[in-house]
Parts: C-alpha cells; structure tokens; sequence
C-alpha cells in the first residue's frame, strides 16, 4: 500500500500493452472496444475500484490488469507500466489533470502514443501542439450532435469533403444511395440488425455475362446480350425487417423554422428578460392607455404632427394646462382632449418608475449570476433535463441553431448552469420534484424532452414524468445499458436513445490506434464510423484495392480520393481493382469490429 494509492500491478511484466485511465462510463466503453474489437492487452488505472464502472471493469475478460490509484501520479504510470506502453488514454478527470498527466506519461515514454479527453476544445488543439504523438478528443462534443439532430427530428450527418452523409431509414430512401448499412430492423427485436450487410459487386452482370458467354454459354441475340449486361437493381431491400442506407447532401440539414417564429421568439422572450410578470401587465396597460389617447387626440384634432408632440410631451412628464378656446388643430380643446393628456401623462408617471424597476432588476440579477426563468413567449423549444458536459454542448448546438431552449437542472453548482446562462438561455434550477421542474420549463408548449443527466434512472423518470402530462412529446434519452434501451424502444414510442460513451469510444480507440474517425452515424443503438484513411509510407494502405479493403459486415468503402487531384472525391469508385497509391486516401464506413480488423489487417501489411 502506498500513500497515494493501492491495487494490484501487473505482477508479470507487460510491454506494447494500451492504458486506460479512469473509471467512468466511457472508460468502460473505451476498455470494451479495445479487448473485444482491437484484441490488444490492457491496463486499467481507475481512482476507486469500488465505484463508478469499476467493478465491471475488473470483470471483462481480456483485461491484463486493474490498478487503483486516487490520481494519475507519477508512481502510478510506473505501476501500470508506461514506459513499456504502446498508448495511453486518459479519459476521466479535469482537462488540467489530463493534461498534467499526457506530459508526465510523455516524459516517461517519449514514443507512446497519447488520446486525452478534454472539455475544452480549443485548449485542446493548443495542448496538441506540445504532444509528439498525442490527440486531444471531447466525448461531449463527439456525442452532442447526435442528441441535438435526435431533437429535432433530423437526420445527425457527418461531413466529408463538401457533402454531408446521413441515415436514412424505408421510404426516405432515394435512389442516388451510397449504399445499405443495415436491414432486418424490427423496433421490437434491435437485436436482428444487420450493419454493413452484404451486397451485389459492382462487377456482378460482368460476372454472370462471363457464365453465360464462357466455354460452351449459350449463343444469343444482341439485344438478350445487352440486357444481359445491364446492371442489377442495386441492392434491393430485403423481404422482411426495415432498411437504413447512407445517402449524401451538399449541404446539412436545415432547421425550418419561420423567420417570423424566430422573431416572436426574440420579442417575447425579451419582453420576459426585462420584466417580471406584474411589472409586464403594468406595462402593456399603461401602454394601451396612452395609444388610445394619443388616437382620441389625433381623431380630435385631425393633426398627427402636434398630437405626436403634444403626446410626447405629456408621457415626458412636461405637460402644458390646456387654454380653452383655439379649436383650429393647432393646440388642444375639449373636454375629451383633456381626458387624454391627463390619461397620457399619468401613464407616463407609471412609466417613469417602472422604468427605474426594470433597470434595478436588470444591473442586480447580473451582478447576482442569477439565471432567467422561461417566460409565457417560451414556446416549441426543446427542453433539456441535466446541464453537465453532454447537456451544455446540446444546448449550445440547439442555440446555434436557432432552436428556443429550455435547460432544467436539479444541482444549483452544475458546471453547465453559468454556460448556458451565458448563452442567455433559460435554466430552471430546483431540486424539487421533477414534475414541477418539467412544469415550470413549460413542458406543455414543448416540442422535445432530451433528458442526458449521467443517471439512466434519472433520464427514464423525466422521460415518463413528460409523457404523463404530454403523451405525443418527443423523447430522446441517454442511456448507457444497451439492454434497458431496447426496453424503452420497445415500450415507448416516439423516442430515442443514444448513449455518449457508445458514440465516442470507437472514435478514441481508433485515435488511440492512430487512425482518424471524422465521426460516427447512429443507427438506432449501433454505430457506424466515418473515417478517412490516408496511403502513405508505413500506413499498410499502398498496393491494396477495394476488394483487399472492403469486409462484409464490416467495411464498406465510400469514397476515393487520388494524389492527383486530392480535392476531388469519387464516390462509389468502380474500378475495384486499382490499387491506392502513395498520396491517395479512402474513405470508408465501417462498424467498431470491421475498423479494428481493418486496423490489424494494415498493421500487418506494413
């Protein structure tokens, strides 16, 4: 036992070995993906084996070691062997520890290769540049488009070169796909799904042409030889199960919203900003009053001009007593101007310390930090249960968007509260019951419920609190256990569950084993990743073709992109022979497993 901490250190030595560092949900995730998919041995650093995911990491199978240690400390990476290590993720604690311990693990192992998670990206980039072979990635920020799009009723997308790729699901199917990444999608049984399933070669009519035309093939007429070349319809969907294919925009998929929605939105909601509720039925009384005395004034004296002025004066507070008599429009007269200037200038007396109100509650709440409340304007905005990393960046992207949010947070010291008030969004912060939380966020005139706190306990209760007083809300949940997704999916419809360490994971393990991932597609709870693998010396790519590349199942390549001209991008690139050259790049679609054969596959070849 040290006075830092305790475990059990690899009693035998280990070398070329990855480290994980943390005990969070997507250290578990991060740990799943390389014994699983990688196949590659392990070392476990978590602050506390008895909380958090750590119990269950010390469980799987594939594991070489579980340490325990408060904090990444120097003596820690001794004990789990860093100087010996082939890479290091640290995925749990602040970006300040993580970025103490990246150059602590660097200094041991000048060669190992680094992924840390970090909230901050822009901190990251920076801290990039100080690493000889390290990534900086936020989990967050990789998973929060997802929820964000979910939201919305939109498909999430990911862009490569000047198109953007996304799912698409049965009918929404055109014609102009890229290609089926999965059939057999029964909502009932998520467990039939087939990613990446096979499908008919581009050469497939050459093929059969060749049967039919080969030594002793039939003899036939021109016309039955053309069609016998005509290329199968591609990829006909399967008898049974719904189909997703990936299809691509030149552009990403906008948010229609009504520019004079959006502008309802600002107004009412500025109105709710300057005002509490009794200072705004002041307000708009006193302001109905002195329009229809100022129309009273103007129909009496049929001079806009003098009744603007006369008006303005008397709101000013420097109102002139009327002198009987003129009646010829250029001053007052009558019993019923009168009544309207004295009406004008009392209102303007109202307006006077209102005014004084408004500004006094303004200055105090911003040197208080108080958030704002939504008010009565707030209407079809997407209401957010949990402002922690998750919750903040969808709110951000919602905000980005155009999209009126709603944050709603139970613990007043979340991180995410003073970010999103920033943004000038609303939050409620109340401990109370959740029903009354979702009540006062106006859940009600909502159009989505995004419920991503780090409790699925949690996110289920704000789920069924909001289809109790909404049925037809549309949910989307956070949800880490894959088996208590296909339950809600199969219970509730109208929702959505996406889990951040399931979406970010493969994009750090694949960081962690040098290859990019320019994001990853959601096809109900399974991923898909997007990646883009460059051809250069020691890469493995050189001298390979589709065919040697391509695994059903597994890899689908999208797209080519040649030295010659590294700017253009050819999609469904027919020759499936030609073999990559030093300076091409491909991009492919491939399922966690299928990237980690494609992995090894290149690690042999170079």
């Amino acid at each position: 036992m040290t006075s830092e901490g305790w475990g059990t250190p690899p009693v035998e030595p280990i070398g070329q070995h990855y480290i994980v560092c943390g005990g969070n949900a997507l250290a578990h995730r991060l740990v799943l993906e390389l014994v699983e998919h990688y196949e590659v041995p392990v070392v476990v650093l978590v602050p506390d084996r008895t909380r958090d995911h750590a119990p269950r990491i010390e469980q799987l199978d594939g594991v070489a070691a579980v340490v325990e240690y408060t904090s990444v400390t120097e003596e820690a990476l001794r004990a789990v062997r860093v100087e010996t290590a082939r890479g290091i993720a640290l995925v749990d604690g602040s970006d300040q520890e993580n970025i103490h311990a990246a150059l602590s693990a660097q200094g041991h192992n000048p060669g190992i290769r680094i992924v840390l998670r970090m909230f901050n990206q822009r901190l990251g980039s920076n801290i990039e540049r100080l690493l000889r072979n390290g990534t900086a990635l936020s989990g967050s920020a990789t998973a929060a488009p997802a929820f964000a799009d979910a939201a919305l009723s939109r498909p999430n997308s990911v862009q490569v070169g000047d198109r953007f790729l996304h799912i698409a699901y049965d009918d929404d199917i055109a014609s102009d796909r890229i290609c089926v990444v999965a059939d057999r999608i029964d909502r009932q049984d998520l467990g039939r799904i087939r990613l990446l399933p096979d499908q008919e070669g581009d050469s497939a009519s050459f093929v059969r042409l060749a049967g039919e035309f080969g030594d002793g093939g039939p003899i036939r007429s021109a016309t039955e030889a053309r069609r016998a070349t005509e290329p199968a319809p591609a990829e006909p969907p399967p008898a049974t199960g719904g189909v997703a294919a990936l299809q691509t925009l030149r552009s990403e998929p906008a948010v229609r919203i009504p520019w004079w929605r959006r502008l309802r939105w600002r107004l009412l909601d500025t109105l709710r900003f300057f005002t509490s509720a009794r200072l705004r039925v002041v307000l708009i009384t006193a302001l109905a009053a002195v329009l229809f005395a100022f129309a009273l004034l103007w129909y009496l004296n049929g001079n806009f001009a003098w009744s603007l002025y006369a008006s303005l004066l008397d709101l000013a507070g420097a109102a002139q007593p009327d002198q009987p008599g003129t009646g010829d429009g250029s001053g007052t007269g009558g019993t019923w101007q009168r009544i309207a200037q004295v009406v004008i200038t009392f209102c303007g007396i109202t307006f006077a310390p209102v005014a004084t109100a408004i500004m006094v509650e303004v200055l105090a709440s911003g040197r208080r930090g108080q958030h704002r409340s939504p008010g009565a304007g707030t209407r079809d905005h997407v209401v957010v249960v949990g402002l922690g990393n998750v919750g903040t960046r969808v709110v951000a992207q919602l905000h980005g968007l155009g999209v009126p949010v709603v944050g709603l947070e139970s613990d007043p010291q979340a991180r995410g509260i003073s970010a999103v008030r920033a943004l000038g969004v609303p939050v409620v912060v109340d401990d109370g019951p959740l029903a009354e939380q979702l009540r006062r966020a106006r859940l009600k005139h909502s159009r989505t419920v995004v419920a991503v706190s780090g409790d699925d306990a949690t996110n289920l209760e704000a789920a069924l609190e909001a289809r109790a007083v909404r049925p037809d809300v549309r949910v989307v949940l956070r949800l880490f256990d894959d088996s208590f997704a296909s339950h809600v999916y199969a219970t509730l419809d109208n929702v959505v569950s996406r889990s951040t360490s399931y979406l970010a994971a493969p994009a750090f393990a694949a960081a962690l084993m040098g290859r990019e991932v320019l994001g990853t597609l959601s096809v109900f709870r399974h991923v898909l990743l997007i990646a883009e693998l460059p051809a250069e010396l020691g890469t493995g790519l050189i001298g390979l073709n589709r065919h040697d590349l391509e695994d059903p199942g597994g890899v689908r390549v999208l797209a080519v992109r040649m030295a010659r001209n590294p700017k253009l991008y050819h999609w469904n690139y027919a020759d499936r022979t030609r073999t990559l050259e030093p300076g091409d790049s491909i991009v492919v679609a491939a399922t966690r497993s299928g990237l980690a054969r494609l992995n090894t596959t290149l690690v042999e070849n170079t």
